[in-house]
């Protein structure tokens, strides 16, 4: 989730989206909405927008954010054992799922209630390598290490940033998670407009200038971060834009934009 999406849920017209669903847990409101363009939408309370499914094709991205986030697959080996921390409205576990040929994708995901509304509107994938679990990321992943290839935390409540978003402890688990040559993908709001995330400090701490980052138009920041004692990310645009390049006509989207923007965090 962006900032963008907070804005553009607060300029909500009711009657540019159709309300099919709304529910509440534990967490909040939930509510799912439809527009004219065959577009659904996971909210987080009245008016964050959280995520976005084109229902004509549930594995397409629409967030520049969750597209950048797919860079992470360049570094990784073949057939690579994925994790996501934050489930969302589904689109990110099902493009790495249809396009990206993993060994298994597990999301760990807080809420069962937006389990279970991705599955019922928005198109979640029935694909047996994707594999959904209901409880908390932070639990998880400490009890997880050397468990995955790729590790993307997304953690957003309808207020914004998940604390743990903002915690060295729980980076540092999902460093000691990832597998020798694994990579590390970090969905970060930018601090204002300085370019750096807002736990840039923190980061720099623990990861050092070992990882790469992308800022996008929402307003995100992603990271990417190398396994613990692995060099640094390569940061080859010619080889990122060849396998992007291939990655195009699957995709229907290009990522040459995030990869010209890809930078060391020791430039910022």
């Amino acid at each position: 989730m962006s900032w963008w999406n907070m804005f553009l849920g607060m300029l909500l017209m009711t009657d540019q989206e159709t309300l099919l669903e709304k529910r509440r847990d534990d967490y909040g409101t939930l509510r799912i909405t439809e527009n004219r363009e065959g577009y659904r939408f996971l909210y987080f309370g009245e008016q964050t927008e959280q995520s976005c499914i084109f229902l004509a094709d549930p594995a397409w991205l629409e967030y520049d954010y969750t597209r950048a986030m797919l860079l992470g697959t360049f570094w990784c080996k073949s057939n690579p054992q994925m994790t996501l921390l934050g489930l969302g409205g589904g689109a990110l576990a099902n493009c790495l799922v249809r396009h990206f040929a993993p060994a298994g994708v597990r999301v760990v995901e807080l809420r069962g209630e937006v389990l279970a509304l991705a599955r019922e509107w928005l198109g979640l994938s029935a694909d047996p390598r994707l594999e959904v679990s209901i409880g908390c990321a932070e639990k998880h992943i400490a009890a997880a290490p050397t468990s995955c290839d790729l590790l993307c935390v997304d953690l957003y409540m309808e207020g914004g940033l998940s604390r743990l978003q903002l915690q060295a402890d729980f980076f540092a688990a999902c460093q000691r998670a990832l597998r020798p040559g694994g990579v590390l993908v970090i969905n970060q709001w930018q601090m204002g407009e300085t370019g750096l995330p807002y736990a840039a400090a923190m980061l720099r701490d623990l990861f050092g200038d070992s990882y790469l980052q992308v800022q996008v138009e929402e307003g995100n920041i992603i990271l990417f971060v190398p396994a613990a004692g692995d060099p640094p990310l390569a940061l080859d645009r010619s080889a990122l834009g060849a396998w992007a390049a291939g990655l195009e006509p699957q995709l229907g989207y290009s990522l040459a934009p995030y990869i010209r923007d890809l930078s060391r965090a020791g430039d910022h």
